[in-house]
């Protein structure tokens, strides 16, 4: 295993409460930024989330506080989700994202939740089918935001976009605004890649992001295979289960 992808079983290999996501999602990107300074986007997002306990004005979680976020990120700042080239895959590494403000959900996500957090605002990916949401948990229940288009969505937006994929049957599913799991989020980002470098044959971007994908679940089968198919060597398949939960 070499350093870089050391490195990131390192970081994602902790208890959940201690991954760094904005850390974790940084590594996603070292391999095709080899200088990527972390530390700076690090600080780029410390500065935004100072930002943003100022705007807040110590409000806590709630309708105002996810507002002033939204407004903070998409009306100050200027972020937005890339409709014009969805595939790009710098959509996809977060320093890109900082760097270019347009990215798809789930990066724009990772922004939104790192932000928030920094603000003193618990909030939460939502591996909702088609299109990746934040929820924040408030007294009684949730708040959801859209972060690619910067809004908040009630419950007929949540079943227009469950119609966009054909799974409005799927409704009254309470596991659909389930929170997920730092690892879960890095996942589905390397997902992304993954069918981006394997419908282009960029055989050795796509080997980069199957190591990664491994692991964060070392007992995906087909991952393996993949992996194996185009040259890479799969690590040791583990007795018990992956990082996941």
């Amino acid at each position: 295993m070499d350093a870089d992808l050391a490195l990131f079983a390192h970081v994602v290999g902790r208890p959940e409460a201690d991954i760094d996501l904005a850390r974790a999602a940084l590594l996603v990107a070292e391999p095709e930024y080899p200088e990527l300074d972390i530390p700076h986007y690090i600080a780029v997002l410390d500065q935004l989330g100072l930002r943003a306990r100022s705007q807040l004005g110590g409000n806590g979680p709630g309708i105002e506080a996810a507002r002033g976020l939204l407004a903070l990120l998409y009306e100050d700042i200027g972020f937005v989700g890339n409709m014009t080239d969805y595939y790009d895959p710098r959509n996809s590494f977060l320093n890109e994202v900082l760097d270019r403000r347009t990215g798809i959900p789930i990066t724009l996500a990772v922004i939104l939740i790192e932000v928030a957090q920094r603000a003193g605002i618990t909030t939460q990916g939502v591996g909702f089918p088609g299109h990746f949401l934040v929820r924040m948990p408030v007294e009684g229940g949730i708040i959801v935001m859209d972060p690619f288009h910067g809004r908040l969505l009630d419950a007929d937006d949540l079943r227009e976009l469950l119609e966009r994929v054909g799974a409005a049957a799927r409704a009254a599913e309470p596991h659909l605004l389930a929170p997920a799991t730092k690892q879960q989020i890095l996942f589905r980002m390397l997902g992304n890649l993954r069918g981006i470098y394997r419908d282009k044959s960029e055989t050795e971007r796509l080997r980069a992001v199957l190591e990664r994908m491994l692991v964060l679940e070392p007992s995906d089968v087909e991952l393996r295979k993949e992996l194996e198919a185009i040259g890479g060597e799969a690590p040791p398949r583990p007795s018990g289960g992956g990082v996941i939960n």
